[in-house]
């Protein structure tokens, strides 16, 4: 063998401890063939989804985690694989298409493993059902389902054929949220053992190669330099029992074929060989080009699957598919549907937790949460916008109706759980408490040194009410730094207002600030602006809420040049960025008037008499308490809700449609004490 073999051998010999060391069937000594089995289309796809879940058996028991081992053990044989096809074509060997594919696009399988191990913490698996029974015993069923996709698509994955093989599965089984997001991750896990039985073939066709190889230089060399000595050459290579595999009788052909007369001999011995397995030559070299081109189309679909996984959007495949998620969206006051993303999730979230303590299924408790919600229709509470609660689905999921679900479907609830919802019954108790506990333990505590240090009783009691103050500010610092630690925060549920805020929901952002000067009023404006360029809706407007400065008289020489600035840079606006609705930007300017307590003309309580003029107007639509208001206010009768921001305060893209979006959440609405 050449001086350069010794190289990929070392690479071979690490790459076949590996694949015979995890799963390989004994009567393969390479190991398992590439996942491919008889080609669907997406009509047999939706038909097998349907007879492999009749098939499917589940395990009651636990099961080590096999995935992360297997993730592991073919990361390792796919980067072996690698080096040893990359000293190939150091060397100028010819690698198969296959192994063409592998060297170009490996920076993508590494992405991709990484992604996979990101996304599959450990015991993440051992969390979903696991099949009893069956080549993927032990295995997450999750993971048998991207098996049989990846087989019956030759690794490529089809959106439709996944969408109908995963809902015709679940009209036999209906799968569980956790098994739902998983699906992703199994099917990058199977691309990825997929590639590695494919690399392995590879890897395999390239060293036995390489032996060809030899023993053919071999026989070329002897037959030029000593050709009776050709036949020892050939007892050589038969005494050490090459492989009669389709790579190495096609490349020991390949270099004999055309050669001198003497080199038919070697030729004649392989095919002898070969007819004990009733085999020609002709038949496996032209098996072995099927078996390369079939290689090549299975990995190169591999590869594009996995850039398929990564672009498509998940988050619609899991609420398209599943269950829960059509169940709750019958919420009775129809508010589930209009919800982002992150609401439904968490709501779904509640729902997977709750079924996990309960004997029902996750179906059962969503359909049990619908029913309390029809339920609560009739006894709903009005909110301030002629909205309920107890008629909204989430009022049973993430608000004080939970109880009353846990206790419908007989969730069992642990000890800490038990204390948890015991605080939250007491939250003021237990606050308050917790502070008066800790003030009067330090108290007690400080003043009994004192008097054992000798301090005389007349000066105990001034003492004691300093150290009270001192003790109940550090109690209730003690007693906040405790809740953030213990108390678990969760976003405020949100209306999915993305496309825009809806005509119901019509909002005015206000900022309530002073005019001082002209570049004052030039900051304004371009703030203003910015506000209204990072959050751009139809229905969302503009407006600057101003005084001028407290002064000693109502007016001042320059409140004119002032007020005339501002009024001109507010309509240059709207006309820059006019709307078929109406202005979108608003000054309303105050008059100073005059304090007798501070004995000072200013505007009337200020930030706050601001607050309550902007809401006289917008409710009496009458602007009596401003002296001047710039821009159309027909539009801003119907406004619902009103953000208020300081002048330093930034207005991030789109957050003002997540604001109202919050608001508008029947949850978050505002009641009324009449």
């Amino acid at each position: 063998m050449k001086p350069h073999s010794t190289t990929i051998s070392g690479h071979w010999f690490r790459v076949r401890t590996k694949l015979r060391s995890v799963g390989a069937p004994p009567a393969d000594p390479v190991g398992e063939p590439p996942l491919r089995s008889e080609l669907f289309s997406a009509d047999q796809m939706e038909k097998h989804g349907k007879s492999l879940a009749v098939s499917h058996r589940l395990s009651t028991g636990t099961a080590p985690d096999l995935l992360l081992p297997r993730l592991a053990d073919n990361e390792q044989v796919l980067t072996d694989t690698r080096d040893l096809l990359t000293a190939a074509v150091t060397e100028n060997q010819r690698i198969t298409p296959a192994g063409e594919w592998l060297l170009d696009n490996f920076y993508l399988i590494e992405e991709q493993i990484h992604t996979a191990k990101r996304h599959l913490p450990k015991g993440y698996s051992r969390e979903l059902p696991r099949l009893a029974h069956g080549p993927s015993a032990g295995h997450p069923r999750a993971y048998d389902i991207a098996l049989e996709i990846i087989a019956h698509g030759d690794g490529r994955v089809d959106p439709e054929s996944l969408f109908r093989f995963v809902a015709a599965y679940q009209t036999v089984t209906t799968l569980k949220l956790g098994e739902l997001w998983a699906i992703p991750i199994m099917l990058r896990l199977a691309l990825i053992e997929n590639l590695r039985r494919v690399a392995a073939r590879s890897a395999a066709g390239r060293i036995e190669r390489n032996l060809a190889g030899s023993w053919a230089n071999q026989m070329i060399e002897i037959t030029e330099s000593d050709p009776k000595s050709l036949i020892l050459v050939i007892a050589d290579m038969a005494r050490s029992n090459p492989p009669m595999t389709t790579p190495f009788v096609s490349e020991f052909t390949r270099r004999l074929q055309g050669q001198s007369a003497a080199l038919a001999m070697p030729l004649t011995w392989i095919e002898q060989r070969l007819a004990e397995s009733q085999l020609t030559i002709e038949q496996l070299v032209q098996s072995g080009n099927q078996q390369q081109a079939a290689d090549q189309v299975s990995i190169s679909n591999s590869i594009g699957s996995l850039r398929f996984l990564g672009a498509m959007d998940w988050r619609e495949f899991v609420e398209t598919l599943s269950v829960v998620e059509q169940i709750l969206r019958e919420d009775p006051c129809d508010a589930y549907r209009g919800m982002d993303f992150i609401t439904r999730d968490r709501y779904r979230h509640v729902i997977e937790g709750t079924a996990k303590k309960s004997h029902l299924s996750e179906t059962e408790v969503a359909r049990k949460a619908i029913e309390l919600a029809s339920s609560g229709a009739g006894l709903a509470s009005p909110t301030g916008s002629g909205g309920t609660r107890t008629d909204h689905v989430g009022f049973y999921l993430i608000d004080s109706g939970l109880r009353e679900l846990e206790r419908a479907v007989a969730a069992r609830v642990s000890p800490s759980g038990a204390l948890t919802n015991a605080a939250g019954r007491f939250q003021f108790p237990l606050y308050f408490g917790a502070i008066a506990l800790i003030t009067a333990i330090l108290t007690t505590s400080l003043l009994a040194q004192a008097d054992a240090g000798g301090v005389r009783d007349w000066i105990l009691a001034p003492l004691g009410i300093l150290v009270l103050l001192a003790t109940s500010q550090l109690a209730v610092a003690l007693v906040n730094w405790l809740a953030t630690l213990l108390v678990t925060p969760h976003p405020l549920p949100r209306m999915d207002f993305s496309t825009g805020i809806p005509e119901n929901s019509r909002t005015l952002v206000i900022i309530p600030t002073m005019l001082t000067s002209i570049e004052n009023i030039e900051d304004l404006i371009e703030a203003q602006e910015v506000r209204f360029l990072a959050n751009q809706d139809e229905n969302l407007r503009f407006g600057l809420v101003t005084d001028f400065p407290d002064a000693p008289e109502e007016t001042l020489p320059g409140d004119e040049v002032l007020l005339q600035l501002a009024e001109t840079r507010i309509t240059e606006l709207n006309e820059k960025h006019r709307s078929s609705t109406g202005d979108r930007f608003f000054l309303f300017h105050r008059s100073r008037r005059w304090n007798p307590q501070e004995r000072i003309w200013m505007g009337y309580e200020r930030k706050r008499g601001k607050l309550a003029d902007i809401n006289f107007l917008l409710r009496s639509k009458s602007k009596s308490r401003f002296a001047l208001v710039i821009g159309n206010t027909d539009v801003l009768f119907n406004v619902k809700y009103v953000i208020t921001l300081d002048t330093d305060t930034q207005l991030p893209r789109d957050s003002a449609r997540q604001f109202v979006g919050a608001m508008a959440h029947p949850l978050n609405r505002a009641r009324y004490d009449e």
